[in-house]
Formats: structure tokens, sequence, C-alpha cells
């Protein structure tokens, strides 16, 4: 996935295009969302035939993929963000310096769209993310008890 995002021919999008390019991140969010909600469901019903511990990882990798790519194409705007984001892995660290709440404050979102989107990511990592880790930890921790042997009581 990574290196699809360095890969993408992604010049398409952005000022060009703007139209195109927001319904594109909206129906990337959204999908990744739902995507994101049925394995949680999944983790909640028990489902056994369920691969949460390798697709949620995946998709959370995802969405900070849509929108480290978003602030690329952003930063093609003049005036939208601050501080030298003009590559791929500048828009990559500035999502997950927003991710980690670190906020350096070397990129900074100057305009009304970038400010948009960082405030979608912070909503969208509070509610989905946060949901999706939450469930996987779930899910990891009944796979481990499942399969850790049950030790009788001590009799003293």
């Amino acid at each position: 996935m990574v290196a699809a995002y360095f890969l993408l021919p992604l010049d398409r999008l952005g000022p060009h295009r703007p139209v195109l390019s927001w319904v594109l991140f909206g129906l990337a969010l959204a999908l990744v969302a739902v995507l994101l909600l049925r394995q949680i469901m999944h983790v909640l019903l028990s489902r056994p035939n369920a691969r949460p511990a390798l697709v949620i990882p995946l998709l959370m990798c995802l969405s900070i993929l849509v929108f480290a790519a978003t602030y690329q194409r952003l930063a093609q705007h003049p005036g939208e963000m601050s501080g030298g984001l003009t590559t791929r892995l500048d828009g990559l660290y500035f999502t997950l310096v927003t991710l980690a709440t670190i906020g350096y404050g070397d990129i900074t979102p100057h305009g009304q769209a970038a400010r948009l989107v960082a405030i979608l990511q912070i909503l969208y990592s509070f509610i989905f993310l946060t949901a999706a880790a939450t469930a996987l930890t779930r899910h990891v921790s009944n796979v481990v008890r499942r399969h850790t042997p049950r030790r009788p009581p001590d009799e003293s």
C-alpha cells in the first residue's frame, strides 16, 4: 500500500480537478470507514471466519495514506499549506504528526480547505481509528486468552 501511495499518478488530482478530488477523498474515507465498521462488528459479534488482525491494520494504514495524499495535493493550492509540504513523504509526515497529536508546527494548514481536511482527520481518527484499534486489541486479547492453557488452581 505504501509503495502504491508513492507510485500512483495523483498529479491529475488537486487544483486542476477540485470536484473530482473532493469526491474521491470523500468516497475513499467513506469506504474505509464502512469496512472498518464491518470489521469492528465482526469482533463484537465474534465471527469465526473474520480476519480483523489482518484487515484492521491495513484499513488503518489506508486511511492514513488517503489523508497524506490529500494534504500533498492540497499543498499544490497556493496558501493552503505552509512550511514546505511538497512531496508525498511530506504529506505522510504531516498526517502522522497530526494523528499522533505532536504538532511540531513546521507544516501547518493555512487555507480553509486544508483546515477542513485537518479537522476531518482529527474526527476520523477519534471515531474510526480509535474504535478500530480498540476492536483489534479486543480481538488479539481474545485470541491470546483462547490459546493460553489454563492452570488448575493451587491446592495449598
